[in-house]
Parts: structure tokens; sequence; C-alpha cells
């Protein structure tokens, strides 16, 4: 074991962190408040934080290089684009920055 500081940050960074959705940005608004309450994007976020991932085989990877992206958020995109018959990355990217605009 290394005794040099970022060899503890780097081991508590498992995946890669996503925007909190309740801090404040440049503009004033949560990026929570950007989403109607009743788009289907509030919908798969409970239910994919409803469920237990490891029970159904999710498991953690050692980080080698930068870290992976958390499985919960990719299976939310994986729904996301499912429910709207979206099976291009670059189609999902593209709805997904105009649904944010």
């Amino acid at each position: 074991m290394s005794n040099h500081p970022w060899f503890f940050v780097s081991l508590s960074l498992e995946y890669q962190q996503g925007e909190n959705r309740q801090q404040l940005t440049l503009y004033t608004t949560f990026l929570d408040d950007m989403i109607p309450q009743d788009n289907s994007v509030r919908f798969i976020d409970e239910f994919v934080e409803s469920i237990n991932l490891q029970e159904m085989g999710f498991e953690s990877l050692p980080v080698q290089g930068r870290p992976p992206y958390n499985p919960a958020d990719l299976l939310k995109l994986y729904i996301y684009g499912y429910m709207n018959r979206m099976r291009s990355s670059r189609q999902l990217e593209k709805e997904l920055s105009k649904a944010i605009s």
C-alpha cells in the first residue's frame, strides 16, 4: 500500500461520478428542475434506484486507468433508449443533450 494521498482518492472513486442534480449551476437552476415532473426519466431513475443491482449480477470491477461508468447510470440510459426506440448511442446522445437544453 502506498502512502501517497492520491492513492486513497483513487480508491474512493470507483465509478465516474455524475453531476449532482440538486447542485446550483451558473444559471441558478437545478438540473432536476429542468426535467418536467411527468417525464419518463423520473420513473426510470426511481425504478433503477429501487433495485439491487448486485443481486442481479452487477459487480464492482477493479479500477485500472479511467474509472468505468456507474452500471446504474448505464442501465437508466439503456431503458430510456429502449422505451423511446433509440438503439444508436449517437441518437441517445443527441436526444439527451436536446432534452437538457
